[in-house]
């Protein structure tokens, strides 16, 4: 008789978390009734020391070699270790498994190993006690052949022992050297062997709890992907299929009567159901728990029609239509403005952005020129004197309107009174006249007289040297020109003129500037010099 301690009810739900009040069984379905999650998502968990072989049914022996005692067990501070093994070898053991699948005492490994008892040996897999769906005396006979048989040919215990020989893990192909702890399954041969982290189910992949395993074509399995190589399991109660008649859809096997909405269990049998995460949903159940509202009927979008969708927002296909004009706006474009739609006229004539120079709307696609907080259509950003678009090409503003750079250049800009072209940079002023600077030149010399000392004759600009050559006057001594820049002092004297540095006496160079004085010939002298 199978020995099943397994605590569920009153158990919170790791999924739902508060939510769910505590797992409560469905009458039949493998799911908690309170907030329908499956049962293995909740908290549930082997009450007392397990023996796996008091959960399978199977004869206890006091052999050491193949039974290894609950204080055994736990005196080495584990909730199940190897039978036959000593404590240095049941320490090598454990260390080739992976961390968090160590059965150590309050540890998550031992957590771990409750979970795999319950989903790999299945209770139902293991009791007609604990079946809900065998119904005839037929299918509980189907049921006792199921259990003989594979007790008998597919099911054993793994053997832990060091091995005798150099060989190679059946699993993973790696080395194994001998005297090296290995798993045996002598279901298969004892010539077989595995790391202990290679000993898994092919199916789940998952450690094969206590070493409990069926073999089936010569391959591991846990109980639970053995059985349902033998016989259909049904996806909503957990239980293996013995009747002779049963429900297949979604790719899936059902007991007959087990074909039933999610929510409100209604059969579904000949009936229409739309799949829900995975599940099947009644048309009415569907509607109430799933089916989203339309934002202009208000009514539930259902499967007989389609939903259209944009950004959350949902809608029969019949009343996805313009606010205003009211025409369809399936496969057409529309625009979102305070929470209506519009199709792209009404949305053009009501709310988009308008020309400054038309005063039409911009529809969507058409390029916008944007200038000082104004904006234009392409072909309405003119020249203001020859109405061209301006497009990409360069303008200059005027008076807040613009111009092109040929008709500006023609119309407005300063022209260099020399050469008459447009002075776009760096040009100088003269007497209120515009000049390019490398016009602006001596009239004479040509030399460029920008940063340079000038003066003009007749409105002509001369350079310092030119103007010096040909208008100064001549100073009388040293005969340079006399000229006025920087201030520059000079004597004149009966239509003769001096530089002042240059007004001395002709004899002995004093100063004459301010001062008395003679001329003899031509020559200014100091009173002694005319004296002497």
């Amino acid at each position: 008789e199978c020995v099943v301690n397994e605590v569920d009810v009153g158990q919170p739900c790791l999924a739902c978390e508060d939510k769910c009040t505590g797992f409560k069984s469905h009458e039949w379905r493998s799911t908690c009734s309170v907030c329908r999650c499956p049962r293995e998502l909740h908290d549930i968990y082997n009450d007392n020391f397990v023996n796996v072989r008091d959960r399978l049914g199977w004869r206890r022996d006091d052999d050491p070699q193949t039974h290894s005692t609950k204080e055994q067990t736990l005196r080495h501070g584990y909730s199940w270790v190897p039978a036959g093994l000593t404590r240095d070898e049941i320490e090598e053991y454990m260390e080739q498994l992976p961390n968090h699948k160590v059965p150590k005492l309050n540890s998550p490994g031992e957590k771990y190993r409750d979970i795999q008892l319950i989903y790999q040996l299945p209770k139902q897999d293991l009791s007609s006690e604990y079946c809900k769906s065998l119904e005839t005396s037929m299918e509980m006979k189907e049921f006792k052949v199921f259990r003989e048989l594979r007790d008998s040919i597919a099911m054993d215990m793994g053997v832990v022992k060091p091995a005798q020989n150099n060989t190679s893990c059946s699993n993973c192909s790696g080395e194994i050297e001998g005297g090296e702890l290995v798993v045996v399954a002598t279901k298969l041969s004892t010539d077989v062997c595995y790391h202990p982290a290679c000993f898994v189910c092919c199916t789940c992949e998952e450690l094969l709890v206590d070493l409990t395993y069926c073999q089936h074509s010569r391959r591991l399995y846990c109980e639970r992907h053995y059985a349902e190589l033998i016989r259909p399991r049904c996806p909503a109660c957990d239980e293996l299929i013995f009747s002779a008649e049963y429900t297949k859809a979604m790719d899936q096997n059902y007991h007959k009567d087990h074909l039933a909405c999610k929510n409100c269990d209604k059969k579904l049998i000949a009936c229409r159901y739309i799949l829900k995460e995975e599940h099947p949903h009644c048309i009415p159940c569907y509607q109430e728990l799933f089916a989203h509202n339309c934002e202009e009927c208000k009514k539930p979008i259902g499967p007989d029609y389609k939903d259209l969708s944009y950004k959350e927002h949902h809608w029969h296909e019949f009343c996805f239509k313009c606010f205003e004009c009211e025409k369809s706006l399936v496969d057409q474009p529309f625009a979102p403005k305070n929470e209506r739609i519009f199709c792209a006229d009404c949305h053009d004539n009501n709310f988009a952005a308008r020309c400054d120079g038309c005063t039409k709307p911009f529809k969507g696609g058409m390029k916008k020129f944007e200038y000082k907080g104004k904006q234009w259509h392409e072909e309405c950003f003119t020249c203001m004197v020859c109405s061209e678009p301006i497009r990409n090409k360069s303008f200059i503003p005027r008076d807040e309107q613009v111009v092109c750079v040929p008709c500006y250049e023609r119309d407005f800009a300063q022209k260099c009174t020399k050469c008459s072209g447009v002075i776009n940079k760096g040009g100088v002023a003269y007497k209120n006249m515009p000049w390019h600077r490398e016009c602006f030149t001596c009239t004479n010399c040509n030399k460029e007289l920008a940063k340079e000392k000038f003066t003009s004759k007749d409105d002509k600009p001369y350079c310092a040297d030119c103007y010096g050559d040909m208008f100064a006057k001549k100073c009388c001594r040293c005969t340079k020109p006399i000229t006025g820049f920087g201030g520059t002092k000079f004597i004149s004297f009966e239509e003769r003129h001096w530089h002042s540095d240059c007004f001395v006496c002709y004899k002995c160079d004093a100063s004459m500037v301010g001062r008395g004085f003679l001329v003899n010939e031509g020559d200014i002298l100091c009173p002694e010099c005319g004296r002497n």
